[in-house]
């Protein structure tokens, strides 16, 4: 077969890790098919080393401009695929069949911040879309529920697939920007990044979006509880609380959480970082702390994990299926559980050491090439009208 896959994304944080290493895992295990990989050309590196099978070709607009919607479907039709792949539910009108699509969560319906006509019309076109598909693809359980039940997508055209991390969180090789080499360059480098954002303290750490799902004041005013609580301690009386995530100026409530907390001294706002340095930071936390209202799938806590750090994280939607017993877990929208998962993680070496080992166990359950070998039947049946 002739597949087009739709690579746009490859360098975002949640949806590059997706169409990234499902490339490479599709290569890994020898699929037989062709693959065209679109993507812009200023991303054309990040397709290097790939089979013959497997070729890049240069497409620029992006999906949010609304000529995409005639020109992605045009360039398509032009290269005859067999069968279009769209990695996220952001599909073009005049899409030409068949296609599947991936969907990650559907946050955009169900947190959208537009009301009225622009949610009723975002609604219909997500859903047009995945009706549309051959097949439709989901990364867990609990997103499969979703796109069945509030998208009333038909069960059978909708298949679970998890994801996995990114491998880099899990070999410990120095970054692209290392100035060491050897045995102890990642060691070199840890320190080099810590000591460059001034790091020299033990820290909670939370990686992600910063949305309103995210749940940031709540697990701000759960920090402040802590902090209060383990003023005198030895070990922690200097804990912060590090943010890494984009976006923050957009959701004011962040920050009125820090102020009403008292916390301006002891929560920092990093922003968006390289992967080689949220690798550090991973590793260095004393505990990563995911108290999301809402996901998909969750990668971040999957990549603590692979990383080697105790994980706090919330009971709601797919997170239970995808931390499994690996993680402390709480109430989201519990403050006082929140604080309670910290403080016992904190308080206990032989917690923190149960959940490193589990966590890490956990991760191993995840793999690219499994996730490779599931879509390649996807494709096969969806190429073949399995699902009309």
């Amino acid at each position: 077969m002739r597949i087009l896959l739709d690579a746009r994304h490859i360098r975002d944080y949640g949806f590059g890790t997706y169409i990234r290493n499902l490339i490479r895992g599709l290569a890994s295990i020898d699929a037989p098919h062709e693959f065209l990989l679109a993507g812009r050309s200023l991303d054309s590196h990040e397709f290097d080393g790939l089979p013959k099978n497997f070729r890049f070709l240069s497409y620029d607009r992006v999906d949010s401009d609304i000529f995409d919607q005639m020109g992605f479907p045009v360039f398509a039709r032009g290269l005859k695929p067999d069968l279009v792949h769209i990695p996220l539910n952001v599909v073009p009108l005049m899409l030409p069949r068949p296609y599947v699509v991936t969907v990650h969560d559907l946050s955009s319906i169900l947190f959208d911040a537009a009301k009225g006509w622009r949610h009723e019309a975002r609604r219909i076109q997500i859903r047009r879309g995945l009706m549309r598909a051959e097949m439709v693809v989901a990364v867990s359980e609990s997103t499969r529920h979703d796109v069945i039940n509030l998208m009333g997508v038909p069960p059978r055209k909708v298949r679970r697939i998890y994801g996995a991390v990114d491998p880099r969180f899990i070999h410990q090789a120095p970054g692209t920007s290392a100035r060491a080499a050897g045995p102890e360059a990642w060691a070199i480098e840890r320190r080099r990044i810590l000591e460059r954002y001034q790091v020299h303290y033990p820290f909670l750490l939370y990686s992600g979006t910063i949305r309103p799902q995210k749940n940031i004041p709540r697990l701000v005013e759960a920090f402040a509880l802590v902090h209060g609580e383990l003023r005198d301690d030895p070990e922690w009386k200097d804990l912060r609380l590090i943010i890494i995530g984009d976006e923050i100026s957009r959701y004011p409530a962040v920050r009125q959480a820090v102020v009403q907390s008292r916390m301006q001294q002891a929560v920092r706002f990093l922003g968006f970082v390289p992967l080689d340095t949220l690798r550090v930071f991973y590793e260095a936390a004393a505990a990563f702390v995911f108290p999301s209202l809402y996901e998909g799938f969750g990668l971040p806590p999957l990549e603590a994990m692979a990383s080697g750090t105790p994980v706090i994280c919330s009971n709601a939607t797919s997170l239970p299926e995808v931390v499994g017993d690996a993680a402390e877990i709480v109430s989201p929208d519990n403050v006082f559980d929140i604080a309670r998962g910290i403080r016992e993680v904190l308080q206990s070496a032989e917690r923190r050491a149960e959940l490193r080992r589990l966590g890490q166990e956990r991760c191993r359950r995840f793999r690219w090439e499994d996730t490779a070998r599931e879509m390649l039947e996807v494709y096969v049946a969806a190429a073949g009208g399995a699902a009309d």
